[in-house]
């Protein structure tokens, strides 16, 4: 069995943004003085890091028989079949294509996905779609661990 592994992580820019928030922090509390304005920077850095962290983090794994994805955990047993979408195909089904019922764990900063059916009668959920970079390669794990 084929089993997969990855972690999305925030772009660049965000941790650029996170720092620059520290800044602004700083700046706000610089009338104070010098102590609040490092406290204000030390701290607004430390808290928008945690936030773009904890955000822009999320890991994809297929092991025991499962697609797991953050919390989620859910059985190949109950996935049909899984397609790979390219940019312009994930951005539709984000978007238009979309149903408010189904697993959604999208990140806007990573272009292409994976959509699979969910074929469980007792689930109401019609299908998961997962932001993943290498969605060939989640779609043949997800092939080897239902076979």
């Amino acid at each position: 069995m084929q089993s997969y592994e990855e972690r999305l992580t925030a772009p660049r820019s965000w941790w650029l943004i996170a720092a620059l928030v520290g800044v602004a922090c700083a700046l706000m509390l610089l009338p104070l003085g010098t102590l609040p304005m490092l406290g204000g920077l030390i701290g607004g850095a430390a808290l928008s890091s945690v936030a773009v962290s904890a955000y822009g983090s999320v890991r994809i794994r297929v092991v025991g028989g499962a697609l797991i994805v953050g919390d989620a955990r859910i059985p190949v047993t109950a996935l049909g079949e899984a397609e790979a979408l390219d940019r312009a195909e994930a951005l539709a089904w984000r978007t238009y294509k979309a149903d408010a019922r189904a697993f959604m764990v999208l990140r806007g900063y990573v272009p292409t996905a994976v959509r699979v059916e969910i074929t469980d009668p007792e689930d109401p959920t019609p299908y998961a779609y997962v932001s993943t970079r290498e969605p060939e390669r989640l779609v043949a794990a997800l092939a080897s661990a239902r076979g």
